[in-house]
């Protein structure tokens, strides 16, 4: 009797073929030193060749710089330490995987993942991670760190493959960047850009953080259930079951003891004493965790979240551990923090040479160089409004795997496409959230995202063989289905007139 053929779709092949076209790829770290030496003989090239662009908001030159020249080579020397040690996404990581690690070593989180897993209905696990994702970004990259191994250490104890769990954290974490219920602290910083763009052509015109929100919360919805769908529908039914050996502290999900219930009970209210501080700091005027000018948004609360996170996990992990008695001297507590460390030491070889690439494409001024060019080809399109803006999404997207920084991008894109488009009749908000959604949807499939050597450490905890192209092929989906699904909801958005934001219309009418 013959075996029935499973067959296997289009899309399923497709995303196979790029797994194992990306999984051919050198070792991730040796990619980023690929990368690196490329950039060093582009720069030299570029500068041999004569390449300049004319700089949207200096109105400056911009040429290539020889970084194979005298001064590069010193630059190189003199500064690759700095280049590492100063990587945005390394001290951010670390110090919160310090707190991360008390708690972890505490039993703190196994306590909390077995009373959300046993507390939660499983149908709406997958809505709940990608949900969670998507409103993490309020507080910068809490995200990346503490959710997305998380959701793989959930989605196995409930007997679903660990990698899709993390999938479906990162689609809504770095896919659902521009999506949120609550302003962040990215808000206020590109609507600084745009205010400055904006008042090339109007002297007078502001642009809020609040800008976008209207489309922000509908977006979050959008993002979820989109995310939910594709995680159900295509990557779970790809990944199959998990056969990898998983720990005894990750696989044991028994009802909590007394002891670990009191042990949270006392968790618990050590966060409400934080909390009670918190709020003290920040609702009266002039509280301590206000900034300057008395504001929120870009307050040492905000803009420290990753301390607050250390203090937080910390605090909460060292009672629970006392209590429970996992935690018995200091020394264990030391131990926990150290015993997180290790599980980084391969983050730290490829962040060393991300590092040392990213800096020299900055050095270089290649990246200014193709993002000016980019948008000289969409600028010399004469389209009507919902094509210009797919044109300027499709854009924002490519550029986004070039450069990972959101407002370093928006920086050089804001002079020209916002001055451009209010000529038109359309609005600095509008430009705006037209960009964020372009630099959302590839996220999760650029090597250029500064986070993309921690996922995929995380990823080879479950499956070491995982590489650069497990993580894109497992994420095309999320990435093409986002692009769609976004484009829709603004093209409806459009045709509807509805505002982007508080005070923030589509259409603007050039003052004369």
């Amino acid at each position: 009797m013959n075996t029935p053929i499973k067959k296997v779709g289009i899309l399923q092949r497709m995303l196979s073929w790029t797994e194992r076209v990306g999984n051919a790829l050198p070792h991730p770290a040796t990619l980023f030193a690929l990368f690196a030496l490329a950039t060093l003989v582009l720069s030299a090239l570029g500068a041999a060749l004569g390449w300049e662009v004319l700089h949207p908001g200096t109105k400056e030159i911009v040429r290539p710089i020889n970084l194979l020249s005298h001064d590069g080579i010193h630059r190189i020397l003199l500064e690759m330490v700095d280049n590492f040690t100063g990587f945005a996404p390394l001290g951010i990581v670390l110090v919160a995987m310090l707190g991360i690690g008390i708690a972890e070593q505490s039993g703190l989180i196994n306590a909390v993942i077995r009373l959300l897993v046993l507390n939660s209905p499983k149908r709406l696990l997958t809505f709940v991670v990608v949900l969670s994702g998507i409103l993490s970004n309020v507080a910068s990259d809490v995200g990346y760190v503490l959710l997305i191994p998380l959701a793989g250490v959930i989605f196995m104890a409930v007997g679903r493959h660990p990698i899709v769990g993390m999938a479906a954290a990162f689609a809504g974490v770095s896919g659902g960047f521009s999506a949120n219920l609550v302003l962040g602290t990215v808000d206020p910083l590109l609507a600084g850009l745009s205010t400055e763009a904006a008042q090339i052509l109007d002297p007078e015109y502001i642009v809020n953080p609040t800008a976008n929100y209207y489309f922000m919360v509908a977006s979050t919805f959008v993002i979820a259930i989109t995310g939910t769908f594709i995680t159900e529908k295509l990557i779970e039914p790809r990944m199959g079951t998990y056969k990898g050996l998983t720990s005894q502290k990750e696989s044991s999900f028994d009802k909590l003891s007394k002891k670990e219930k009191k042990g949270l009970l006392i968790a618990f209210l050590t966060f409400i004493g934080i909390l009670i501080i918190t709020l003290i700091g920040i609702i009266p005027e002039d509280g301590f965790f206000r900034g300057s000018e008395g504001g929120l948004l870009n307050s040492p609360l905000i803009r420290g979240v990753v301390a607050m996170l250390f203090i937080v996990a910390g605090s909460m992990g060292i009672v629970y551990g006392f209590v429970t008695g996992s935690f018995k001297n200091d020394s264990d507590i030391m131990n926990g923090m150290a015993s997180s460390m290790k599980t980084l030491s391969t983050y730290l070889v490829l962040v060393f040479f991300a590092a040392q690439f990213v800096a020299y494409f900055k050095w270089s001024k290649l990246g200014i160089i193709l993002a000016v060019n980019g948008a000289d080809l969409l600028m010399s399109a004469d389209i009507g409004l919902i094509p210009l803006m797919i044109l300027f999404i499709l854009l924002a997207a490519t550029i986004n795997m070039l450069m990972g920084s959101a407002s370093a991008k928006w920086a050089i894109l804001a002079p020209v496409f916002i001055p451009m488009f209010m000529i038109m009749g359309y609005s600095p908000e509008l430009s705006q959230v037209v960009y964020r959604i372009g630099d959302s949807v590839t996220n999760v499939i650029s090597p250029m995202m500064s986070f993309f050597a921690l996922i995929i450490a995380f990823v080879q905890k479950y499956d070491p063989k995982a590489g650069i192209g497990t993580i894109i092929a497992t994420m095309v989906p999320y990435s093409m289905a986002f692009l769609i699904l976004w484009v829709l909801l603004l093209i409806v958005w459009l045709l509807l007139g509805l505002p982007l934001g508080p005070d923030a219309g589509i259409h603007y009418i050039l003052q004369k």
